[in-house]
């Protein structure tokens, strides 16, 4: 079987995550997969993984001892964050079961695996796919299998935090869906490699087109490691390789909260001073001082990183975020 994720982007920007598993039902000759999909505006993958095991589980005895399960969970409340639900499920000749559903208290790191990264890119090429990323601009993922291309997508924008990737985003793009990668506006698209001439073909604006299979980039604009600071560089570059090392024997948690801290030390370092930097009115309203915000970086290589990044949605809509973040606390002594 096979799990993989693919996200609906709403015109106002919102999304919904289908979590999927695409498997062959038992039994003997030919037969087509089937896919169980989970659709929801929570990322909580770990829950969701869980419950697909549960179904991919019953589905091997017969589709009818699926539904009493999935009627016990449509009865039950979603868990709040951190919090469990237990659902009583009954199997022939197993008896009646306890499945505990729990739902993390921090889910940003849910669905995340960058030991996957890890494995199929070296730190200096995740750096240069970091560094557009972080500019915004069009990044392909080719790769055979779905779950790849979900699992490395997940991650790459992972890397970003605490910022979002705010454009289109496809793990998996349909082969009727290829010429999105024709779009003028920034995208993250993963696609099967078996569509490569196809892509290739396509009147594409510049890309960034990185092959998960033989762990290379195949095009690129070409200024990748010109985007980033030199010494801020080097300080992930050094985390990575450490974390990389295979004398290192780390969990997939540990790997993923060593690298996501090597990120967001990069932007505490890049931008982590913006908050002296929002003047705020008698209003509560903050208004941020972009001027003044680039100033106060001493380094030139930082501060002609933070003069293109402040222009980029991601930082737009987390200052935004900022500038509504101080409520005036009316009527408190």
């Amino acid at each position: 079987s096979e799990t993989f994720s693919f996200v609906l982007t709403n015109v106002d920007g919102s999304r919904k995550i289908g979590y999927c598993r695409r498997l062959l039902p038992s039994g003997r000759g030919v037969r087509l997969p089937e896919v169980f999909c989970i659709i929801s505006c929570l990322g909580c993958f770990g829950l969701f993984s869980k419950i697909l095991d549960e179904v991919e589980k019953r589905r091997q005895i017969s589709m009818a001892v699926i539904y009493p399960f999935m009627q016990g969970l449509r009865e039950s409340p979603f868990p709040a964050p951190g919090k469990s639900v237990t659902i009583k499920s009954f199997i022939p000749e197993a008896g009646t079961e306890l499945i505990e559903l729990t739902r993390p208290v921090d889910a940003h790191l849910e669905h995340v695996e960058f030991q996957a990264l890890l494995q199929r890119l070296s730190p200096q090429l995740i750096l240069h796919i970091f560094a557009s990323a972080v500019l915004e601009r069009r990044l392909i993922f080719l790769a055979q299998e779905l779950s790849v291309l979900s699992q490395c997508i997940h991650a790459v924008a992972a890397l970003l935090y605490p910022f979002t990737w705010a454009h289109t985003y496809i793990p998996v793009v349909p082969e009727c869906l290829l010429d999105t990668v024709c779009c003028p506006t920034p995208f993250m698209v993963g696609i099967q490699i078996r569509h490569l001439e196809r892509v290739l073909e396509q009147p594409m604006e510049e890309a960034l087109i990185v092959d998960l299979c033989e762990g290379k980039i195949i095009r690129e604009v070409g200024d990748e490691e010109l985007i980033l600071p030199i010494k801020l560089q080097q300080e992930v570059l050094t985390s990575l390789s450490r974390h990389n090392n295979n004398n290192n024997v780390h969990t997939p948690e540990q790997v993923n909260s060593l690298v996501s801290e090597a990120f967001v030390q990069f932007f505490v370092r890049a931008v982590g001073h913006y908050s002296s930097h929002i003047k705020w009115g008698r209003s509560g309203r903050g208004s941020f001082q972009e001027r003044s915000f680039c100033k106060a970086i001493a380094s030139r290589s930082c501060r002609s990183f933070a003069k293109k990044f402040v222009k980029t949605n991601m930082f737009c809509l987390f200052i935004e975020e900022a500038e509504r973040s101080r409520i005036p606390q009316e009527g408190k002594g």
